[in-house]
């Protein structure tokens, strides 16, 4: 007979935490992927490793839902084509996603991968992406344009919420 307690299962509220640790990691790795040319594979396999949920002497990484963070990743390389049309519509015609800081081109991929899935409303996605935003801009400044594009994006990819 085994003398560890069983595990407890998570709350409604860890959950919620840690899927949007997993979205505030899968921006974090899709940028990494595109500054570094770095498989994404092997980056996928560095941010479990190293980061989702890892204690040095000076910091503790948040834990985070693994398996949302893989299926971000994934449908955001493998749809990244639709997903940067779907922004580039959303965006003013001066200001094409080649031109967008590379953190919000990631945080847009990430974001219009979790609208084609349809697992999550429209809402919390848009609400959990500008909540991250914020955190990567902490002066706010880039907080009302990345609502207004994951708005369209979101119309767009969840026209039946809407």
């Amino acid at each position: 007979m085994s003398d560890t307690p069983p595990k407890r299962r998570p709350t409604q509220e860890e959950r919620r935490a840690r899927k949007g640790a997993a979205r505030f990691y899968a921006v974090q790795a899709l940028f990494q992927m595109e500054a570094s040319d770095v498989p994404i594979g092997e980056i996928t396999r560095q941010f479990e490793a190293h980061r989702i949920g890892a204690e040095t002497e000076t910091e503790t990484w948040a834990e985070a839902d693994v398996n949302h963070f893989r299926r971000l990743i994934e449908l955001a390389v493998d749809r990244q084509a639709a997903i940067d049309q779907m922004t580039d519509r959303a965006l003013v015609a001066k200001w094409p996603i080649s031109r967008i800081d590379p953190t919000l081109r990631a945080l847009f991929r990430a974001a219009g991968a979790e609208m084609l899935s349809a697992q999550t409303p429209a809402r919390v996605v848009i609400s959990q992406f500008v909540d991250i935003a914020r955190a990567f801009s902490p002066e706010g400044r880039e907080t009302n344009f990345v609502n207004a594009v994951l708005d369209h994006m979101a119309r767009e990819a969840c026209a039946a919420e809407f």
